[in-house]
């Protein structure tokens, strides 16, 4: 079962998937992200870093999850394990829709297109949502952000992850990120139990 989490920058995905690592540790899930669990995900970041190209930048994260998929998700599913991941594909229809717009007719189509016959589609996706002000104040200790991390940006990428939830009620749960942190990981941990048992 494919678990992902999701949410603009600053909305507490980490400190979930770290409370999610002990609250579920008698599953024995696989807990991953994009960018960053292969070689790729390396250039993804040191191309956010950069500020390279829309079309390349978007591509390079194609690329990593393509990678991601073939090289730790797939072998994992097939083993009958529980994997969650920190960010998917979702964040690229998200935030890619954004950066490309200038550039690209219909981004969003696009960037389905790119992914269409090959990657695998999660069977719960749980969305973390927060007022954008409230996120920007989280970022705000953050050492360098990155050129997502801009009110402007994050506010449309918010909407953008809603209109998804919207398409697709059945795979995604809509979490209100400012609830006390506890609270969230517990009720997100009890709901992918009761996924896994089913």
């Amino acid at each position: 079962m494919l678990i992902t989490i999701e949410g603009i920058d600053g909305c507490g995905k980490s400190t979930l998937m770290s409370g999610l690592q002990t609250a579920l540790a008698d599953l024995a899930p696989l807990f991953t992200r994009e960018p960053g669990s292969t070689w790729i995900g390396d250039q993804v970041r040191r191309g956010i870093a950069e500020e390279i190209d829309p079309i390349a930048e978007a591509l390079l994260f194609v690329a990593d999850h393509a990678a991601h998929i073939a090289e730790v998700i797939r072998p994992a599913l097939a083993g009958h394990r529980l994997v969650i991941s920190d960010r998917y594909s979702d964040s690229r229809y998200a935030y890619q829709q954004v950066t490309l717009a200038p550039l690209v007719p219909e981004p969003l189509s696009w960037l389905r297109s790119v992914h269409g016959g090959w990657t695998i589609r999660p069977d719960r996706t749980y969305l973390l949502t927060m007022p954008i002000a409230d996120a920007l104040a989280r970022l705000d200790g953050k050492d360098g952000r990155e050129h997502f991390e801009r009110a402007e940006v994050l506010e449309t990428v918010q909407k953008n992850y809603l209109a998804l939830a919207e398409e697709d009620p059945q795979r995604f749960v809509i979490v209100d990120a400012l609830q006390e942190r506890e609270k969230i990981c517990s009720f997100i941990a009890g709901d992918i139990r009761n996924l896994w048992q089913w």
